[in-house]
């Protein structure tokens, strides 16, 4: 008889051996992230029976990710337009909700026609440094190397987005609208690359605002003109608070920075895209409107 726990184990480690064979997982970091890494249980599903289901279906909680990799889901041959989407999963940088915020994403944005990129970024947060430092690097070295295989990937380099969720929208946010220049050592040719993406897509992003002026950006954000295109989405009563998205559009606004924002009355956070008799699981479909708006997904 295998215990719970084992029996767990075994199947992410089962799933992920079947998904490493149709889908082509590349890591990050040939000689290991940079930095201290600190010492950590093996990366494993830290998700427990008593915790909420999602549109009645569980959920992965990854975590103790030490060894960050991007998993590389190629757009159908009849509906590929060129576009590609980093896909960065929420979890309040400590753990990823990688199939509610990642997987399932990836497999949507393939029906969009997207190449769709999977991040999986280290967490939990590293003792004694910002909480998205370790994260910014591994999105930062993904960028580069999406940008470095764009032809070999069929991918368009003028349409690489990002798409985040919760803390992976902060990630996403500030990998555009913040520091430009990596936050690591170049590593090979793929850091010679910039790692700003072209548009930006924030789903219930958290932590965008300061902590002690909701009315105002944090500190990491610099929005200018050149800022990118943007399309957010949240709820109104969303405990990590309606403000993230409104401040944010507010900084969008006063550069003339092109962005589409939904704010829905209902839903709360954390519902990935899995439909609901919330309005707001209808995102997808005003995301695949924006991509059309602005040219996003149309053959070249």
């Amino acid at each position: 008889m295998i215990h719970r726990p084992a029996f767990v184990a075994l199947t992410i480690l089962l799933s992920t051996t079947a998904l490493a064979a149709e889908n082509q997982v590349i890591r990050l970091w040939p000689n290991g992230a940079p930095g201290p890494e600190p010492k950590l249980e093996a990366e494993r599903d830290l998700t427990k029976d008593t915790e909420n289901k999602v549109a009645g279906k569980r959920l992965i909680r990854l975590g103790n990710v030490t060894d960050p990799t991007i998993t590389l889901y190629p757009a159908p041959k009849d509906k590929a337009h060129g576009g590609a989407v980093l896909v960065c999963p929420g979890g309040g940088y400590h753990i990823l909700a990688l199939d509610l915020e990642g997987t399932e994403v990836c497999e949507r944005l393939n029906e969009m026609g997207f190449t769709a990129v999977l991040l999986k970024y280290r967490v939990p947060r590293r003792a004694g440094i910002e909480k998205h430092a370790a994260p910014l690097q591994d999105a930062q070295r993904a960028m580069g190397l999406v940008r470095q295989n764009a032809s070999k990937w069929n991918i368009d380099p003028e349409r690489i987005g990002i798409l985040g969720f919760s803390a992976g929208g902060h990630l996403a946010a500030i990998t555009s609208a913040g520091p430009q220049e990596r936050t690591y050592e170049k590593v090979d040719d793929a850091d010679a690359i910039t790692a700003k993406p072209n548009f930006t897509v924030l789903i219930y992003p958290g932590y965008l605002i300061n902590d002690k002026d909701t009315t105002q950006l944090a500190p990491e954000f610099t929005i200018t003109k050149d800022t990118l295109q943007t399309f957010i989405a949240m709820t109104a009563d969303d405990s990590v608070k309606a403000e993230n998205a409104l401040v944010y559009a507010a900084a969008l606004q006063r550069e003339k920075v092109p962005y589409e924002l939904h704010i829905y009355p209902t839903g709360g956070h954390g519902y990935g895209l899995r439909k609901t008799a919330d309005p707001v699981t209808t995102w997808p479909d005003r995301l695949q409107d924006w991509f059309q708006s602005r040219s996003l997904n149309k053959k070249k």
